[in-house]
């Protein structure tokens, strides 16, 4: 059984730019695609999990959300370092979209997106499971699945730590990057294998 790394896009991967239109504005956080390599190379799953709402607002349609995820995977390659598995929720409730406008399971931090990788990749260890991400909603969905919880000061990371921005929520730790967060991560596996 692998340990597990779920980890959000915008603002913890790549640069927080807001909606992004334009494929070749998605750049990484510097170190990300080094960080997501140690992970490969200690045979921890790295799975992406990402709220993408913005066909859902008709900013563009939702190939341009595969679009992103596979410049993003790019990214990652150029660098050696690949993810094991991609999910991504387009659903809004409230969505202009009518198609995409759903109250669904799979929305962060519903714990859908998570379930299904649990599902689709048998070989996961639900009890070595983290999650990264800059938004309250990605450490209350780490709650909701039973996994540890970290919060990156990046992208949107420090108004949720100052309380400006979602809710506030106690990480399981607050890291300042996701070199930081995927460091911890590598330290307290292996404490949990020392015990």
């Amino acid at each position: 059984m692998r340990p597990v790394v779920f980890l959000d896009r915008d603002g913890t991967l790549n640069e927080e730019i807001g909606y992004i239109r334009e494929l070749s504005f998605l750049n990484l956080i510097s170190g990300a695609a080094e960080s997501v390599k140690k992970l490969n190379d200690a045979n921890i799953a790295a799975i992406l999990v990402s709220n993408q709402t913005g066909a859902a607002r008709g900013y563009y349609d939702e190939a341009h959300i595969g679009r992103l995820n596979q410049r993003l995977i790019d990214l990652l390659a150029d660098k050696g370092a690949h993810l094991d598995g991609v999910y991504y929720c387009p659903h809004l409730e409230k969505a202009s979209v009518a198609e995409l406008a759903i109250k669904c399971r799979c929305r962060k931090p519903e714990p859908g997106m998570v379930e299904q990788a649990y599902k689709e990749h048998p070989d996961l260890d639900k009890n070595r499971a983290y999650v990264i991400g800059d938004k309250a909603s990605d450490v209350e969905l780490a709650r909701n699945c039973g996994a540890k919880g970290i919060l990156v000061r990046t992208g949107y990371g420090q108004a949720v730590s100052d309380g400006n921005y979602q809710w506030r929520v106690e990480p399981d730790y607050a890291a300042i990057n996701i070199v930081n967060a995927i460091d911890w991560i590598l330290k307290d596996l292996n404490v949990q294998a020392a015990t």
